[in-house]
């Protein structure tokens, strides 16, 4: 099956949708129309981007190119220059693959989160269109609502949440932030491969945070191996799709335990490790006493030491 997209004016897609009115489908979320002809399935977004996919989508599109702005479907060029054979090829970010992505690990509160999501060529063409994009360049709000799209959508998915609790045992145990990292992508990845079963997956991209070489040595120590056909690359979320769709679930994961959390002690819980949080540290410890920590941080960031100044 092939497919296109272009981009139209809003008058245009009106136009397009009282033309399709006695071929209309159910349109998915985010979506204006959609409709089927012999030659193609038409889907028009909020976006102004209109997907033509089916075994002729160029017949069906000639009809409306006199106002069309073809949107560029080349695969990205890699531009960064790795330092290790496990990069994926530019071709696999417009084929169906598995993303990874975590948040959290900066945060001197709340957990790590790690989601995977695995997506197909038109999965791709649809996030995008509505917005799916590195979680970084996103507001909350956009992201608990794109969360909410992928999950509705029946994308397949998969998440893990490394609790606070379970966090600092681990830390205190000699595990680096790293090595919980590499498992928890590991977990997730294979909880993911077990969801699709046998559907079609050209490959799994991580978004790398540590060489591959010291991501397998992390699975080596827990009797574990790579998955095949896993590919890593620094700024993935920028590249791939699925990456993206991962680090946004991943994200919205985080600010939902972090809504848990901050409920639990009264107040409003802060992100980063920036100096606030020292003196939010210093009023938790006040208030309850330092083990309390335990269940809400990551103790041994130097925010701990740095918060007995304002008791």
């Amino acid at each position: 099956m092939s497919q296109l997209v272009y981009e139209f004016s809003a008058n245009k897609i009106q136009q397009m949708k009282e033309y399709y009115t006695s071929l209309s489908l159910t349109p998915p979320p985010g979506a204006i129309f959609r409709a089927k002809t012999k030659d193609a399935v038409i889907t028009a977004y909020k976006s102004g981007k209109v997907l033509f996919q089916g075994s002729s989508p160029e017949k069906e599109a000639a009809n409306w190119l006199d106002e069309a702005l073809a949107v560029e479907s080349k695969a990205k060029t890699i531009k960064q220059k790795p330092n290790h054979s496990y990069v994926p090829s530019p071709d696999l970010f417009n084929k169906n693959h598995i993303g990874t992505d975590e948040a959290g690990t900066g945060d001197y509160f709340g957990p790590i989160t790690v989601a995977g999501v695995y997506i197909t060529e038109t999965n791709i063409v649809q996030l995008k269109s509505e917005g799916v994009t590195d979680s970084k360049a996103l507001t909350d709000k956009k992201i608990r609502e794109l969360a909410n799209t992928i999950i509705t959508r029946k994308i397949p998915y998969a998440s893990a949440i490394l609790h606070n609790e379970k966090y600092n045992v681990l830390q205190k145990q000699g595990w680096s932030q790293g090595k919980m990292k590499a498992m928890l992508h590991h977990h997730v990845i294979h909880q993911l491969l077990n969801k699709i079963g046998d559907a079609p997956n050209q490959g799994i991209i991580i978004d790398q945070f540590c060489e591959p070489a010291v991501y397998q040595k992390y699975l080596m120590s827990e009797k574990q191996t790579l998955a095949p056909s896993t590919f890593f690359l620094t700024k993935a979320e920028s590249y791939s799709t699925a990456v993206a769709a991962a680090s946004i679930l991943a994200r919205a994961s985080f600010l939902n335990q972090m809504d848990k959390l901050s409920k639990q002690l009264g107040l409003e819980l802060p992100k980063g490790a920036a100096p606030k949080v020292d003196r939010i540290i210093a009023k938790i410890i006040k208030a309850h006493g330092a083990d309390i920590l335990d269940s809400y941080a990551k103790v041994h960031f130097n925010n701990t030491k740095k918060a007995y100044a304002y008791l």
